[in-house]
């Protein structure tokens, strides 16, 4: 029995033999049964050798687009921020450029202090005075400001978005508005600015072109020669000037005489002779005050003390305004 055990192991590993050298065949040459020769074995070699490249290839390929993407992305990105940045600048830039005529308004505002004057036809002013300026009357006012310049057509233009104005020029004076369209302007203004502007009253318009409390009582505002301190007919060339441009009076305000007349708050009335604190004119008219004289105007009209009226509709090419706070 033993004898046969061993017969029977011995053909059992004869079978097994050729099996096992056909599976290694196969591990070598990838097909059953065929041994790969040394030419298939390098051909497969090289395939496999530029299979590898091919996708080494391919990998670096697509690092490079992975690379260049971001890359892109980081252009675009840095791009679009300096877009933004340009955008951001030129808005504040535009912001400035909007505000601008407010803080030069603002930082225009000169102040005034009260006191007590003579209001109308005094002594210097002579036989060229009119009726309408007398009887001469004391006036006791309360501390104000006053631009030093005539609304420009640049801050007309920033606060309603137009310009009415005859004469062209950023810096002349506004013009061609009536006392009416002055009324929708400052509360345009007052929003914009959340101050209180307003137009000056007639008797705060005459202290102040007068000089206030530093007045040399000059017949003009700041001269007895008025080509001095103002644009009027024998000078003006027929037209408006940039404000500014002639000399100031007492109180450092320019055009008080002369360039375009200034509407104020009050009707036209007749004065009386006695003294008066803080006056606001007639309780109603038919006509506003304004006052200062015109570049067509003569030397006569462009007086301290002259007065004119006209209704709060007119717009003509020689009036204008001018702020009070």
């Amino acid at each position: 029995m033993k004898r046969i055990i061993q017969i029977l192991l011995a053909a059992f590993v004869l079978t097994m033999v050729p099996a096992t050298y056909a599976c290694a065949q196969n591990d070598r040459t990838g097909s059953a049964g065929h041994i790969e020769t040394p030419r298939e074995r390098k051909a497969r070699e090289a395939r496999e050798a530029e299979a590898r490249k091919k996708k080494q290839q391919q990998e670096a390929a697509a690092r490079r687009q992975r690379e260049e993407a971001r890359k892109k992305r980081e252009a675009e990105a840095a791009a679009q921020r300096q877009r933004e940045e340009e955008a951001r600048k030129k808005r504040e830039a535009e912001e400035r450029e909007r505000m601008r005529p407010f803080r030069e308004l603002e930082a225009n505002m000169v102040y005034v202090e009260g006191g007590t004057f003579t209001m109308g036809a005094t002594s210097e002013q002579g036989s060229d005075a009119w009726d309408h300026e007398k009887p001469t009357h004391q006036v006791t006012l309360s501390s104000f400001h006053l631009c030093k310049y005539e609304v420009t057509q640049e801050l007309w233009q920033a606060v309603m978005g137009s310009n009415p104005s005859n004469f062209k020029g950023s810096k002349r004076p506004v013009e061609q508005v009536s006392w009416e369209d002055c009324q929708q302007f400052i509360t345009k203004l007052n929003q914009l600015t959340g101050k209180n502007y307003r137009l000056p009253t007639e008797a705060e318009w005459e202290y102040a072109a007068r000089g206030g409390n530093r007045s040399n009582s000059y017949k003009y505002a700041g001269s007895n020669s008025i080509g001095d301190v103002a644009w009027y007919t024998d000078n003006s060339s027929s037209t408006t000037h940039d404000v500014g441009t002639k000399r100031a009076n007492e109180l450092g305000l320019y055009d008080m005489a002369g360039n375009v007349y200034e509407w104020c708050s009050d009707w036209f009335g007749s004065y009386s002779s006695g003294a008066q604190t803080n006056p606001h004119g007639a309780s109603s008219g038919s006509y506003r005050v304004y006052r200062g004289g015109c570049w067509y105007s003569y030397a006569r009209d462009c007086r301290v003390s002259d007065r004119n009226g006209s209704s709060p509709a007119l717009r003509n090419y020689d009036v204008g305004l001018r702020l009070a706070l």
